[in-house]
């Protein structure tokens, strides 16, 4: 018997459609003012993604959620989570071991940047993905709207082997203009991650900073190590979604608003 809770409606999201090269997917949208695309994690949009939706839209921002799987609404579960992950890693949308490559969504995503600045207008968008969705932010960079984007816990590739272990996600070729934006454009990314977790090794963050140099790339990097003050447990991910603690003084809390200010930082006032 399936005991797992239903989806639910997001409440205070409108529901849309964007389509692109034959490819038609739901996106949710809160707020007024400049466009943030916020690239769920696996299993999908869960109730605590769509809570930094709505904390980003309280921000003063348009919060864009597309849903690329899972049930948007749905209340994550292990069995859920599983499913999702497995759908994920057989999925040709999804370049899961690839250290030199993108996804092939995120040609879709940059479809749904470029819409979204059309609309919104102001400096660009900004661009944040979770785990399975990470690294997509930066392959995004390419698109010249794209002006703040984020890294949260990018988990691909898989992290089995060295060049897996360091590997970023993007091509030689879109690497080479996003270098070019760090240095023509005063262009950044920030990323975020918990000291162990294995799911995003060190190796990888040392290599944004090796590639993107030290204006290029801005770290958080969360003590998730045994002991740490704030009892994170090894295997600590979810830096602004599962393992949010939205309250002053937690590292977790002090991570969102680094994320609201970067948003400001490179988009404008709201």
């Amino acid at each position: 018997m399936n005991t797992e809770a239903p989806a639910v409606d997001l409440e205070g999201f409108t529901r849309g459609v964007f389509a692109y090269d034959g490819t038609a997917r739901a996106v949710y949208r809160r707020g007024i003012g400049p466009g943030v695309v916020i690239i769920h994690e696996v299993p999908g949009i869960t109730p605590p993604v769509a809570y930094f939706g709505r904390r980003v839209a309280d921000a003063g921002f348009t919060a864009v959620l597309p849903s690329l799987f899972g049930e948007p609404g749905k209340p994550e579960t292990a069995w859920y989570r599983r499913r999702e992950a497995v759908r994920v890693c057989v999925s040709r949308e999804f370049a899961v071991m690839a250290a030199r490559r993108s996804s092939p969504v995120t040609e879709w995503l940059r479809a749904l940047c470029r819409s979204v600045h059309a609309e919104l207008g102001g400096r660009g968008v900004g661009a944040i993905g979770m785990c399975a969705t990470g690294n997509f932010a930066l392959a995004l960079m390419v698109e010249p709207c794209v002006m703040a984007p984020v890294l949260s816990q990018p988990s691909l590739p898989i992290p089995i082997g060295a060049a897996r272990r360091a590997g970023l996600h993007v091509s030689y070729a879109d690497l080479v203009q996003i270098k070019r934006r760090i240095c023509d454009e005063g262009a950044c990314v920030l990323g975020m991650r918990f000291t162990q977790d294995p799911n995003v090794p060190a190796e990888r963050f040392a290599h944004l900073r090796a590639e993107l140099g030290p204006n290029g790339f801005e770290a958080i990097e969360i003590d998730s190590s045994p002991g740490n003050p704030y009892g994170f447990r090894a295997g600590a991910h979810s830096v602004v979604t599962r393992e949010l603690v939205d309250s002053d003084g937690h590292p977790t809390h002090a991570a969102l608003e680094r994320v609201l200010a970067f948003f400001r930082e490179r988009l404008g006032p709201p």
